[in-house]
């Protein structure tokens, strides 16, 4: 059986690769077992890095680029064509590449923590739009 093909929003991927102490560092070692494929593009790749590099997480380049290491290397990338295009019910439109990348990829799964995302629920054919507790608890 091939493992699950699921993106994640940026908070879920900062707060697997920051805080080794999260909840959410489980994330790392599942991708990292191969037990689900994180899938991306240029734009949120992009985010992450943007992300990463806020001065309140005070990581050099350095560690930015290992950090980037950890995830890079088993991210499935796709293009996504109108990364920003307008979604019904989504109040935050940054938020609208990770719905394209979903739909586009044909992932399995979208993992977020973000009400408006989780409100999607059912938006995306094929798609399950999870909490991160609940994707981690079905990996078991």
């Amino acid at each position: 059986m091939n493992p699950l093909r699921v993106v994640l929003d940026t908070n879920c991927l900062v707060s697997a690769l920051v805080f080794n102490h999260s909840r959410l560092s489980a994330l790392r070692r599942h991708w990292q077992a191969f037990r689900f494929v994180p899938v991306g593009c240029k734009e949120t790749v992009s985010e992450l890095v943007r992300v990463l590099a806020y001065p309140k997480f005070r990581l050099s380049r350095n560690e930015i680029g290992q950090l980037l290491e950890d995830i890079l290397p088993f991210l499935e990338t796709w293009p996504v064509v109108g990364a920003d295009g307008h979604i019904d019910g989504l109040r935050d439109a940054q938020d609208a590449v990770f719905i394209h990348l979903a739909r586009q990829s044909g992932a399995d799964a979208l993992v977020s923590g973000d009400e408006d995302i989780l409100a999607l629920q059912g938006a995306i054919a094929n798609c399950r739009i999870i909490h991160p507790a609940d994707f981690l608890a079905s990996l078991g």
